[in-house]
């Protein structure tokens, strides 16, 4: 346990829930009781997150926090640095992306006991071969089933924090990760000047649990399980939504630090002293049995947790060991993940239902007799499609083996005692349009399009929500409102709403109804990549609706390929395979979707895109790092695309330069030293754009 000496404070010991009123108090003794407030709660935080011993009652925090709320509301003491923040800052128009200050790469992985031995071997022979002798301890640890990011301090204050992303680089998170209360804002004495840590974000079984349910009881859609619901909760753009879900955190690695450490089990001793939390689950052991064993303690008692685990890490205790064996361009040789098999368990087979998707893809679920598979209640399952329904023989009635696939996306694996006589017969017609069932391989798909209520509801949430022509107000709810009042029948029919009908409707209003409408206005001339993306194109997400707008440049052109079942023409298109191109033949060439888009178009007017041909950056390469002002990311890179340039995601002899704006990437920056690539921040990117005629 580390030291939890309380600071000198009236808060600490015995706290009142009680205070004098506000109005009475001059700005220094508001200030005074501020900055006491900011200390006691930042100590009961440390007492509750990392040291597991809390002191005081949930009440009397409450009463703590508010209080210092309504100081700094009242005398204008806003700190960003204040337990305050927690509840979420202005929300974001997208999440940047920033570079790691260290590679965060993945653990090679097993659950073969074999393979864990082979990997112990190869360590002592390595380490043999340098000097060491024969024996290696090991650090063990639970393998955290949450979301794994990178949280950096600097002089002991909270600076950033980013998702894992692809090793290399990810989403700045910083402000939701801010909302977290087990993520100090000031580590606590004895923390080095700088340092940036690996945690796991996670969200409580137990709370998972329950606001799951909360979600049900006001008609949304169940999170699929508690992963699921900590990555989403983490990338919302609005930290105030984060604030309020149940996440936590358990802090596992060092990234860089100005301090060096002696043992993997040194820093499990540390962390909790500077206020991050651990796991208490960890144990250090003598070899590679011990770590078996203790593996095969934990998959014992995993369902006991109040946290996911799907395995367990093992790494080289020995710090300088560590060092001398290195890393590959993927993982680190000093660690291994010995994995739990994935959860079976048997129930029977009630009923097979299909299921029709936005793009009109056919998936059967088995609907179950209720079984818990790892502490989650599965109720239905996925049957993937036809060929599966084929290959497992499975009919309602059946007894069948249910799993997890990743301990995630609950599945039939096999059927165990067959009470049916036969096979389920898959449908030849769609169940909701009745359209004739089309196979594709082992797939199956409606052509109903638009005309198909199934896909038809999917196809205007997609049309209107970010992915598409982001129109706020037309969420599921929504949408599914629209449709069972016969206000829309199609997706033309949104842009012929009137304000009476839409006020009319049960929780409408004419606030909300003039402010859709003004929505749906400002979308009548939507860019031609975001009325791609839109249409639910079979196979063509936001990446290849991009790339064609700017091969095609209008809809019209790029219409008339698509009718006219030019597939070779589609292929020339970055992004556009044999099989996407076969798909928005088979899209654009149904009746019914020629007849929906004539009408949509008598609305809506999709923009001329700059067309791939200009060749002012032609032979260029660029990498950008750091976010800049006048551009996104991707906006940056999408202009150099288009003028004929390369952009690319790392710093190599190719690269003709390196765009620097705020916050860059070290190691990009050291790698264009080294290749001798000149670097240019966003005001000289713009003068070279302006002398080779961009702007």
């Amino acid at each position: 346990m580390p030291d939890a000496e309380p600071p000198d404070n009236p808060y600490v010991e015995d706290p009142p829930t009680d205070f004098e009123p506000v109005e009475d108090l001059d700005p220094e003794r508001a200030r005074e009781q501020a900055e006491q407030l900011r200390e006691a709660i930042r100590y009961h935080d440390y007492r509750y997150y990392a040291a597991n011993d809390p002191v005081v009652g949930d009440r009397t925090y409450d009463a703590l926090f508010a209080r210092l709320h309504d100081l700094e509301d009242a005398f204008d003491l806003d700190r960003e640095d204040s337990p305050t923040q927690r509840v979420g800052g202005e929300p974001l128009d997208e999440l940047a992306t920033v570079e790691h200050v260290a590679p965060m790469r993945s653990i090679e992985q097993s659950g073969d006991a074999e393979d864990v031995r082979a990997f112990d071997e190869r360590v002592r022979r390595e380490l043999v071969d340098a000097g060491y002798d024969g024996s290696v301890e090991y650090h063990c640890e639970p393998k955290f089933d949450g979301l794994s990011i990178e949280v950096v301090y600097e002089d002991g204050i909270y600076q950033r924090a980013a998702t894992r992303g692809d090793g290399e680089e990810g989403d700045d998170v910083t402000e939701n990760v801010r909302t977290i209360g087990a993520v100090p804002e000031r580590l606590r004495g004895g923390y080095p000047d700088y340092l940036a840590v690996r945690g796991e974000v996670y969200m409580p079984r137990a709370a998972f649990n329950e606001y799951n349910r909360e979600r049900v009881e006001r008609g949304d859609e169940p999170f699929a399980n508690p992963r699921n619901a900590a990555a989403g909760t983490l990338r919302q753009l609005d930290p105030s939504v984060t604030a309020e879900r149940p996440l936590s955190i358990f802090f596992f690695g060092v990234l860089d630090a100005s301090t060096q450490f002696d043992s993997q089990s040194e820093l499990y001793e540390r962390f909790p002293e500077w206020g991050l939390r651990v796991s208490d689950r960890v144990e250090r052991v003598e070899d590679i049995g011990a770590a078996i064993e203790y593996r095969d303690r934990m998959l014992e008692v995993r369902d006991d947790l109040d946290y996911e685990i799907d395995g367990t890490v093992i790494k080289v205790d020995d710090r300088a060991a560590c060092e001398l064996l290195g890393s590959t361009s993927r993982s680190p040789r000093w660690a291994f993940a010995y994995k739990f098999p994935a959860r079976k368990e048997t129930t029977r087979v009630r009923d097979i239902v299909v299921q029709v998707g936005r793009t009109g893809r056919l998936t059967p679920v088995a609907l179950l007799d209720p079984v818990e598979v790892g502490g989650v209640t599965v109720s239905r399952a996925t049957l993937h499609n036809p060929a599966e329904i084929d290959r497992l023989g499975v009919d309602v009635s059946d007894e069948v083996r249910v799993q997890r696939a990743g301990d995630v996306i609950p599945q039939v694996v096999e059927v165990t005692d067959k009470r049916a006589e036969g096979t389920f017969e898959f449908p030849d017609r769609c169940p909701v349009c009745g359209a004739p069932v089309e196979r594709d391989g082992p797939m199956a798909f409606c052509p109903g399009g638009f005309t198909c209520d199934a896909q038809l509801e999917r196809a205007i949430v997609h049309y209107a929500s970010r992915d598409g022509l982001d129109i706020e107000g037309l969420g599921e709810s929504g949408v599914e409102q629209l449709l069972e009042t016969g206000l829309v029948e199609s997706l033309p029919d949104l842009y012929e709403l009137n304000a009476e009908s839409l006020a009319d409707l049960d929780g409408w209003g004419e606030t909300s109804a003039e402010n859709l409408l003004a929505e749906l206005e400002a979308s009548r001339e939507p860019p031609l990549a975001d009325f791609l993306a839109g249409l639910s194109i079979p196979d063509v997400g936001s990446t290849t609706a991009a790339a064609l707008a700017r091969k095609f440049g209008t809809f019209e052109a790029f219409r008339e390929v698509a009718e006219a079942g030019d597939t070779e023409r589609l292929q020339a298109v970055e992004d556009v395979g044999p099989e996407v191109a076969d798909s928005i033949v088979t899209f654009f060439g149904r009746d019914r979707t020629q007849e929906t888009l004539d009408r949509l178009l008598e609305h809506v007017s999709p923009q001329e895109a700059d067309t791939v041909g200009g060749d002012e950056l032609d032979g260029l390469t660029f990498v950008f790092t750091g976010s800049l002002e006048t551009y996104t990311r991707s906006e940056a890179q999408d202009l150099v695309e288009t003028r004929g340039g390369n952009a690319t995601g790392s710093v190599s002899g190719n690269t003709d330069y390196l765009v620097v704006g705020d916050s860059p990437g070290q190691r990009k920056r050291e790698d264009a030293d080294a290749e001798g690539v000149p670097v240019l921040n966003e005001e000289a990117f713009e003068e070279l754009l302006e002398e080779r005629g961009v702007l």
